[in-house]
């Protein structure tokens, strides 16, 4: 059971996350400490601080909650996926490298150590290993594939760039593609999918179809074969088959794997740490998505949230 939390400019108050840590903390009393905006929690908790020059002085062991830390017999640090989008972002899991060693929040027996991710679908993503090459992609682009990706910023890709959106609520970056693939949605398919807790869990069709809409799979089964490159899989059964050689774990229902984190696999870099305050990740939580800015209840809630 933990005895100690940190959050990291966490933002975006993930429902399930929340009801652990206040699960927790009622059954057992844990600390809970917490660097970023002012923000209402629904249990115990002590603002450290706004910003990066808390980090520095918990990692230096100079402020006055490194003897929560230290005392812990199960310490847990969660890192908001908005640490990423700063541009001193390496700096900064710099720091909470130090933090996690110093407080032996990384152990044989014990992985405290946790990034809340900003986007559905991006745990199993990268489980997958699928990463950029480059973080400047789209400013080069002459071609880009949208596969249900509705919140990617397309303000530096070239005017002169063929863009493909495949997905099923046409939001904002629909009206930028050249061709349109319409998708079933979540509530349409069988599909595998991993929570925020690492766990793969698999879901069955609620709702019918609508119009042209095609499971994900098929749609890129299809372009493959008009493109002269057919890829071998005609079922859905083939292609878990193919999860299963490139991540197992995606197929292990209900199971939490171990996590191989290392900090050995951190690439070197020499970057100065902006002193400037953690800003949240989401604004308004009831608009985080491409199926909750479609929801006429989303956007009822949306109204009273700005009141």
């Amino acid at each position: 059971m933990f005895s100690f939390w940190l959050e990291l400019s966490r933002g975006l108050k993930l429902s399930m996350v929340n009801a652990r840590i206040r699960k927790t903390v009622r059954a057992t009393q844990a600390k809970v400490g917490y660097i970023g905006p002012a923000t209402d929690f629904n249990y115990d908790h002590q603002q450290l601080g706004t910003g990066p020059q808390t980090l520095i002085e918990i990692a230096e062991g100079r402020h006055p909650f490194c003897s929560a830390l230290l005392n812990a017999k199960h310490p847990a640090v969660i890192v908001g996926a908005g640490i990423f989008e700063r541009k001193d972002k390496d700096a900064i899991f710099s720091v909470v490298e130090t933090i996690a060693r110093h407080g032996k929040i990384i152990r044989p027996d014990w992985n405290g150590l946790n990034v809340l991710l900003l986007n559905a679908a991006q745990a199993a993503a990268l489980d997958l290993g699928l990463v950029p090459e480059s973080g400047k992609s789209i400013e080069s682009a002459k071609f880009l594939y949208l596969m249900g990706a509705d919140d990617v910023n397309l303000e530096k890709l070239p005017s002169d760039a063929f863009v493909v959106y495949q997905g099923h609520h046409g939001d904002q970056n629909v009206y930028r593609a050249n061709v349109i693939f319409p998708a079933a949605a979540f509530s349409e398919k069988e599909g595998t999918y991993e929570n925020t807790e690492g766990c793969t869990q698999q879901t069955l069709p609620a709702v019918p179809t609508v119009g042209d809409a095609r499971d994900d799979w098929k749609i890129i089964r299809a372009l493959s074969e008009v493109a002269g490159i057919q890829l071998p899989y005609d079922t859905l059964s083939a292609v878990r088959s193919r999860i299963r050689t490139i991540a197992p774990n995606l197929l292990h229902m209900d199971e939490r794997e171990a996590a191989a984190f290392s900090f050995s696999l951190m690439p070197k870099f020499c970057q100065k740490m902006s002193l400037t305050p953690f800003g949240k990740a989401v604004e308004n939580f009831y608009m985080t998505d491409s199926i909750t800015r479609a929801s006429k209840i989303m956007a009822q809630c949306s109204a009273l949230l700005k009141k």
